[in-house]
């Protein structure tokens, strides 16, 4: 039944919470079974086992995941598998990883944030001014999420009410934000005083082995999950980013909600501050320098779409660990940065393509 214009009815987005397969079609074009039927196609009575393992979520991530893990045994076996080693790569991971957790909501939404790098930054210098670590940790970490939210906000303000373009948005707030952090640090180092060594603890600190900004990362991309998979606002990030004017027509308020996802953005970088205050017991202009560029190419890699629509926090952490991993075994076996760049773009090259591969494959 349709209206006077020919449209179908609106359905409520928040009324039914959509299986995690068809998530990624809100909005979007019709189940692949609805449109075999349409077609005249007989629907397949049975899948062969390839098929069935194909369609195991992010298998491919794993696998590739699992044939990294073996060049690090056969290369560099003493080293690799040590215990240091695995909790370096974790830490490392951390970091970047809470920004990617942000990121993914944002792209998620049919949006970009490239100024992720320098609002962590901007985060970092301002809560390690002498005038704010004079009143100890607990202000420091509230200031440097407050900062990262806010900024973040602002980002959300000019993409949804300013209705700028989110690469020209978040690219001025890149370059404003990196101009404000070396105006306040005025280019130097910024030191943790003493009696502010529970920023540091997060990192020196173990629990079962692992330091406690991991667990701060793994809390983060756990409360992620939650929000993208089981809440109200995780079904309307992909309905926002599926369609918006479909979203629109379901009720949803899609500039709010635009705004909403940029400032929670900012608030994964605001807490990522915290973790980069806590290894390098520094606050500086230069922390995150190519941040955003490794969160959006781990969050390609995990099966995000760039237009939006689709995706999920797990491919996105799982593409991170393959980018950290492959870092860290070109510095096990002493090879070139430049060497490394040029793989990770080529990495990025072959999963643009193969999603690409993969949109038209199911059209």
């Amino acid at each position: 039944m349709t209206d006077p214009q020919g449209r179908a009815p609106a359905t409520p987005v928040d009324a039914v919470d959509p299986p995690a397969g068809e998530r990624d079609r809100i909005g979007g074009a019709s189940p692949a079974g609805e449109h075999g039927r349409a077609a005249g196609h007989k629907p397949v009575a049975s899948a062969g086992p390839l098929t069935r393992l194909a369609e195991i979520p992010h298998l491919g991530l794993v696998a590739a995941l699992v044939l990294l893990a073996l060049v690090g045994l056969v290369t560099v076996p003493d080293t690799f598998a040590s215990t240091s080693n695995l909790v370096s790569i974790l830490a490392l991971a951390a970091t970047i990883g809470v920004i990617t957790v942000g990121a993914t909501f944002v792209i998620i939404g049919g949006g970009i944030d490239l100024s992720v790098g320098a609002v962590m930054a901007l985060a970092s210098v301002w809560a390690t001014t002498l005038a704010t670590q004079a009143y100890g940790p607990l202000v420091m970490i509230v200031c440097a999420v407050l900062v990262g939210a806010g900024a973040g906000l602002v980002n959300g303000l000019l993409v949804s009410y300013g209705r700028m373009v989110p690469f020209i948005a978040t690219l001025a707030m890149l370059v404003a934000a990196r101009g404000l952090a070396q105006r306040m640090s005025d280019r130097r180092t910024q030191l943790v005083q003493q009696g502010n060594e529970a920023i540091v603890a997060l990192s020196t600190t173990r629990v079962l082995g692992l330091p406690l900004l991991v667990y701060v990362f793994a809390l983060v991309v756990v409360a992620g999950w939650v929000v993208l998979n089981r809440t109200t606002f995780g079904r309307r990030t992909y309905a926002v980013g599926g369609n918006p004017e479909a979203a629109r027509l379901a009720g949803i308020d899609v500039r709010r909600h635009t705004m909403w996802l940029y400032a929670l953005s900012g608030l994964c970088c605001g807490i990522a501050a915290v973790l980069i205050m806590a290894r390098t017991t520094t606050g500086s202009s230069t922390h995150g320098d190519l941040y955003e560029l490794d969160a959006i190419a781990a969050v390609i890699i995990g099966g995000t779409l760039l237009t939006g629509g689709r995706g999920s926090i797990i491919g996105s952490i799982l593409g991170l660990l393959i980018f950290t991993v492959i870092t860290n075994l070109f510095i096990l076996n002493g090879l070139n940065t430049s060497d490394q760049l040029i793989a990770k773009g080529l990495i990025i090259v072959v999963a643009v393509l193969l999603q690409r591969r993969s949109l038209t494959f199911r059209t």
